[in-house]
């Protein structure tokens, strides 16, 4: 998680008027700055969906929080990439054998016991597979 003073630069840095609050203009240019596209509809969308006191704005607390909450998705997306590059196709779990095939790939050869093992360190319901959650957990 990204210190909330790193948030609060970047929520001044955009506050063009000052007021405090970003429009969805300013919330616009301030993703348009670190490589993101956000239409306008879209960041009246979130300004809407964020928006706890209903004055069309986002508050620092209002932008900390989005900030962290798109933060959080990404993360979980960028795992959810990863674990099905390690799970059996269409097994929705990782295999001792479908980590070995990965870990092989990656220039790290070890046998299927040794990836049974690494399984077990993380496997939660003892079912000798890695699940999503399971995953989750071993990766965080």
């Amino acid at each position: 998680m990204i210190n909330c003073n790193i948030y609060e630069r970047i929520f001044k840095r955009f506050d063009e008027n000052g007021d405090g609050k970003l429009s969805p203009s300013e919330l616009r240019r301030c993703v348009g700055t670190i490589g993101e596209e956000l239409l306008m509809e879209e960041a009246q969308e979130v300004v809407e969906s964020v928006d706890s006191d209903g004055d069309g704005l986002l508050g620092l607390e209002e932008f900390v929080g989005w900030m962290e909450r798109e933060g959080e998705e990404r993360k979980m997306k960028e795992l959810r990439e990863a674990f099905r590059m390690y799970e059996m196709e269409g097994s929705e779990c990782i295999t001792p054998k479908s980590l070995k095939r990965m870990l092989s790939r990656l220039g790290e050869s070890r046998s299927v016991e040794e990836c049974s093992v690494m399984i077990r360190q993380f496997d939660v319901n003892g079912d000798g597979v890695l699940s999503f959650d399971e995953f989750k957990l071993m990766m965080l």
